[in-house]
């Protein structure tokens, strides 16, 4: 007779599951943050509340755009009850991220940003804020879904977004979305009202993009084609018969009519593979390779169309801001 097999018991499975996502909390909790952000208007002073988190020891934090924009005053409330002034560093409404700076005499709690490229659906996913006004709730779920897209408040379509049934609720907008090594992969930024269990948090690899912008730059200047897309496998013969080293690409699912992609002749469904020589993996590459120093100029487009690879000419222009 063979050995018996060693089940596991339904609780400690629990147990397992309960203490990897106290001991994340654990690791973060110090470096997430209530935001409040007041404004000044004919009515008086209004305000609005949200989460942050902070990702340097020198006090620099990550957040929502709509959390903090048009905001004449931020105040940060740390989790020891410390109150901060805040200053905004710069905002990306376009991505719906935002950096804000607190005085620091000395190092403080941060996060550490993970890589949002490895994530798999299905994997744990851990949501920290301060959804209505309770500070520091925590919940989690699993990633439901990888690439999605979402319209930002200039009507770009956000790339490369998170789903996650992770429960968010307002408040929750700007807090970290974490894996259960307490590494940041998502922030979070939206809910559909009326649905259940399917929110949405802005990928950590194309935060990492937007702060070294507004670091840089103070703001994010980026060149405009008017596509949105999802970063999708390639097959090995696909690569072949391209002669290209990489295992995906960026299926484009739709178009704007009148936009430089448009107007290249770029259709939905349509397999981009790379732009002037340069491999596009993922959505975060071909945002990347979309900066400043492409607006206005010459640019060509390699994709693949059903079994035909073609190349566009595409010029792109600078991105509409808020």
């Amino acid at each position: 007779m063979g050995a018996r097999p060693d089940f596991t018991s339904d609780d400690e499975l629990l147990d397992a599951y309960s203490e990897t996502v106290a001991s994340t909390v654990e690791k973060v909790q110090d470096a997430v943050v209530a935001i409040a952000a007041h404004k000044t208007s004919p009515r008086g002073r209004q305000g609005g509340t949200g989460s942050g988190f902070l990702f340097t020891p020198d006090g620099y934090l990550l957040t929502n755009s709509h959390v903090v924009h048009g905001a004449t005053s931020l105040e940060v409330l740390r989790p020891d009850g410390t109150r901060s002034d805040a200053q905004l560093v710069g905002e990306d409404p376009e991505t719906d991220l935002a950096v804000l700076r607190i005085g620091a005499s000395r190092a403080l709690s941060h996060v550490e940003l993970g890589d949002s490229s490895k994530l798999r659906v299905g994997q744990v996913a851990i949501a920290i804020g301060n959804p209505l006004g309770f500070n520091h709730t925590v919940t989690s779920g699993i990633v439901s879904a990888l690439g999605r897209s979402l319209p930002s408040k200039t009507g770009r379509m956000i790339d490369n977004v998170i789903q996650t049934d992770a429960a968010l609720n307002p408040g929750n907008s700007g807090g970290p979305l974490l894996d259960t090594r307490a590494r940041v992969i998502g922030v979070n930024t939206a809910i559909i009202p009326g649905a259940q269990a399917i929110c949405f948090a802005v990928a950590v690899n194309s935060a990492k993009w937007v702060v070294q912008q507004l670091f840089a730059h103070g703001r994010v200047r980026r060149a405009f084609i008017g596509l949105s897309g999802a970063t999708v496998p390639m097959s090995r013969r696909v690569a072949r018969f391209l002669g290209v080293e990489q295992a995906s690409g960026v299926r484009v699912s739709q178009v704007q009519p009148g936009s430089p992609a448009g107007l290249a002749g770029l259709l939905a469904d349509d397999l981009i593979v790379g732009i002037d020589g340069a491999a596009v993996r993922t959505v975060d590459d071909l945002q990347r390779l979309l900066d400043e120093s492409r607006i206005g100029k010459h640019c060509v487009l390699r994709i693949l169309r059903g079994t035909q690879p073609l190349y566009l000419s595409v010029t792109p222009m600078e991105s509409r801001r808020i």
